[in-house]
């Protein structure tokens, strides 16, 4: 495919289509919330049948779901003891846009690209940022048409007001109200506000195992040079090792951390990590339609020979089984179990880099393939990200555009170097 134009339109700003009772009322960020404010994230929906006036049926769906989502309309205000949003109802940046290829093109060209050129293909679809400043909205978005009628909406959001249930039960809304309905069909409990009780929720606290994990997380050196690549394990690999009784991602985690550690690492005694994500609302007491952050990091942590080489991958999945199973643990402030695990992680400080740890995230069955602007859910769903310094994979959700049973995956975790030898590994296990 030759190279892709992308026209854009200029950016504006969508503010809510009405105001509400708790405009200029502060909205107080939780510590997990604090941990993660002005880190960008992004996630992109690829529709290939029409939509109906796209960009003007988003837009205004957009500005009817800010109406129940107004703190995401808001500004980061406040210092350090006291950082908070003013709801003062701003808007978000949005910006329509056109591009010269068909969806399927560019999603061929997403497949099959290197490491180094997968990122410039997605980037004119998103607006790009390195860091979000407190000037800047904290949803900024982007619906690009394509040749073929499809379109891509391209969402970059500061993580620090919404984690990923968060933001797909937001793009839901939107879709909801760009297809005409007069309300959401899950109205969000949001932000603790200041003396108000409306919707509120207790603020969540970061539990000790989680700010020991964050901890070990930061002090992690910088890897350089980590190329993005489009990964997609097979549905006859992933049903393999499911009929040993494991979970979709329990059996990708093991394939992806089994590969790499073989081709990265080569002491068998040194530890390899793998670090994860898990959705703590039903252990902290909060409703699943709480849009701000909350989840924990379980660490599964074994000697590299044997997640490398031990005679069956079944014994991963049951590393990662254990890690998992341990999560309600991270709540209890103290007993026997959890003074191990803080044990545990705290061995691991300055223990860990590129060579034996790296994160596994999973956007699957969390909301982002329930995204209907109009014409059904996506074909594909895609995350963009700049200048990564942290090994990482996204699992993608499952959508219409997938075979039944594979999983695709979006890999950040291994440098130039190690990546074919990463990519021929999985082939062959």
């Amino acid at each position: 495919m030759s190279t892709v134009v992308v026209s854009k339109s200029p950016s504006v700003v969508v503010q809510p289509s009405e105001t509400v009772t708790w405009a200029g009322k502060k909205g107080i960020l939780s510590p997990a919330d604090k941990a993660l404010i002005t880190l960008p994230s992004t996630v992109l929906y690829a529709f290939e049948q029409p939509i109906h006036e796209p960009v003007e049926s988003i837009r205004r769906g957009l500005s009817q779901a800010l109406v129940h989502y107004y703190p995401m309309a808001g500004r980061l205000a406040g210092g350090d003891d006291d950082l908070h949003i003013d709801c003062n109802g701003e808007g978000v940046a949005f910006t329509g846009a056109s591009a010269n290829c068909t969806i399927k093109e560019l999603m061929s060209a997403v497949d099959e690209s290197q490491q180094k050129s997968m990122m410039p293909l997605l980037e004119e679809l998103v607006y790009s940022m390195e860091r979000f400043t407190r000037a800047d909205p904290f949803v900024l978005m982007q619906v690009t048409t394509f040749r073929c009628g499809g379109t891509i909406v391209g969402v970059t959001w500061d993580h620090g007001v919404a984690d990923g249930f968060g933001i797909a039960r937001f793009m839901q809304a939107v879709g909801e109200l760009a297809r005409g309905l007069p309300t959401p069909s899950a109205l969000p409990v949001c932000f603790k506000y200041n003396n108000d009780q409306h919707h509120q929720q207790p603020v969540p606290v970061i539990p000790p195992y989680t700010m020991a994990v964050r901890q070990v997380i930061s002090e992690v050196p910088p890897a350089s040079d980590l190329g993005a690549s489009s990964i997609t394990l097979p549905a006859s690999l992933i049903s393999r090792i499911r009929r040993g009784g494991c979970s979709l991602f329990e059996a990708v985690a093991a394939v992806l951390w089994r590969c790499r550690t073989r081709i990265v690492m080569s002491d068998p005694e040194t530890p390899a990590v793998l670090i994860f994500s898990a959705n703590t609302r039903r252990y902290m007491g909060l409703d699943e339609s709480y849009y701000g952050n909350c989840f924990t990091q379980p660490i599964a942590v074994e000697k590299s020979g044997v997640v490398a080489h031990s005679g069956d991958i079944m014994d991963v999945v049951a590393i990662i089984r254990r890690a998992k199973e341990q999560v309600p643990e991270h709540f209890k402030e103290n007993g026997d179990v959890v003074a191990g695990m803080l044990q545990a992680i705290g061995d691991l400080r300055g223990q860990v880099g590129y060579h034996n740890a790296f994160g596994i995230t999973s956007w699957r069955n969390i909301g982002f393939e329930d995204a209907d602007f109009g014409c059904g859910t996506p074909a594909r769903v895609l995350t963009y990200a700049l200048n990564l310094f942290t090994p990482v994979c996204v699992l993608c959700p499952q959508t219409s555009g997938d075979q039944h049973g594979a999983c695709r995956v979006i890999s950040w975790c291994v440098t130039p170097q190690h990546a074919d030898a990463f990519h021929q590994e999985i082939a062959t296990l």
